[in-house]
């Protein structure tokens, strides 16, 4: 801002009044630096930090989840084309903002005719943002007690006490129970399943949501040990309890079953479970993915061919489609091999698959986490 030049040898200059003096002029100019510096520092004197909170949480929020599922997606694609999967975490993040003012003000009042009298201001302002996030990615030994490790029967049991249906938790992370095979569609051993272990999910699922069924730890201080438990059947529920007795060749009088991580039970009052590891659930969610026919042709990715019947008894867990363009009501979509993959978010049942699977790799990768943090250091400004 300039005012000025004012007056030069009692002869009035263009800007202001005959009436105006030098010495005025130079004190509205400061005067106007004044306020304006007053307001930018009443500006900038308020923290910026706290209106930032509503929004950037949200927003970084819905960021993270959203790379999150389309991460998890196309990893599921890569196993699917029998390729590494990756993953990659984001481990913090960390939003430094700065906000600085400055303001000049100078001027000149010389004698009449021996000289310019002015006044001169300036100001700036300076607002920045600046994110720090750290991504680690999950390789080695973390990469191994992660994905490949079988899940604990605790951590079993931990979902079954979340509010997971039972069937639906024994389907996704089980081999067997008790020597009855699950159906297993991945490219490396693909199985098609015991219609008893079809049975089984049914007789338990309608047992469990009736509260004749249940599950929990063995004792306080045995927190890796599950017992699976009957109540008192009513008349009506009789005949699933049995049929669930039958099925896994338990003993007819006992009340609660010891649950172990094994191929076959030792006796009649022990429960067998063979887990999966999460690379192996996340192969049996891959194996229900569409792909483009030309790809199956070529010899680019295998397909397993599911019978009407095992359809039936074990329907695919997800939908996923494809297409050389995603669907404008995607739930979520990636681009793979020069086609489109995508969960209609009109499918209720393959979002909820995926969410469960972003929580079991979620919870099996917090389990296993015993390794140093990643440290930032952020420098005060």
């Amino acid at each position: 801002m300039m005012i000025g030049p004012v007056a030069r040898g009692g002869a009035v200059r263009r800007g202001f009044t005959p009436h105006v003096t030098p010495v005025a002029a130079i004190q509205l100019a400061v005067g106007l630096l004044l306020v304006w510096s007053a307001s930018v520092l009443v500006t900038g004197c308020a923290s910026v930090g706290p209106p930032t909170v509503g929004r950037d949480r949200f927003d970084y929020v819905a960021a993270i989840s959203d790379s999150w599922k389309r991460q998890m997606l196309q990893n599921l694609l890569k196993i699917r084309y029998a390729d590494a999967p990756i993953f990659l975490d984001v481990t913090s993040v960390i939003s430094a903002y700065s906000f600085e003012a400055g303001l000049s003000v100078s001027g000149q009042v010389a004698p009449v005719g021996r000289g310019d009298t002015f006044a001169a201001g300036g100001g700036n302002v300076g607002y920045g943002d600046k994110p720090t996030i750290t991504y680690t990615p999950l390789a080695g030994d973390k990469f191994a007690r992660s994905l490949m490790s079988p899940h604990p029967v605790s951590g079993i049991l931990h979902l079954l006490q979340g509010g997971y249906p039972a069937d639906s938790v024994l389907r996704v992370c089980t081999i067997s129970i008790n020597g009855l095979d699950n159906a297993q569609g991945s490219r490396a051993d693909p199985r098609t399943g015991d219609p008893r272990f079809a049975r089984l999910l049914t007789a338990i699922r309608v047992a469990h949501r009736a509260g004749m069924l249940g599950f929990r730890q063995k004792s306080p201080k045995d927190r890796e040990s599950a017992v699976m438990y009957f109540r008192a059947p009513t008349e009506a529920g009789a005949d699933v309890t049995r049929e669930i007795r039958d099925l896994l060749g338990l003993d007819t009088q006992a009340r609660e079953f010891n649950v172990v991580y094994d191929s076959f039970p030792s006796s009649k009052t022990e429960i067998a479970l063979l887990t999966r590891s999460t690379l192996q659930v996340m192969a049996e969610f891959a194996s229900y993915i569409e792909v483009p026919a030309a790809d199956v042709t070529e010899g680019r990715v295998n397909a397993p061919s599911w019978g009407s019947d095992q359809l039936r008894l074990f329907p695919p867990l997800l939908r996923v489609r494809s297409g050389d363009e995603a669907s404008a009501d995607a739930y979520v979509a990636v681009r793979y091999r020069n086609s489109w993959f995508w969960i209609d978010d009109r499918d209720a049942r393959s979002k909820v698959s995926l969410s469960f699977l972003m929580f079991l790799f979620s919870l099996t990768k917090t389990g296993a986490e015993v390794g140093g943090r990643s440290l930032v250091t952020i420098p005060a400004r």
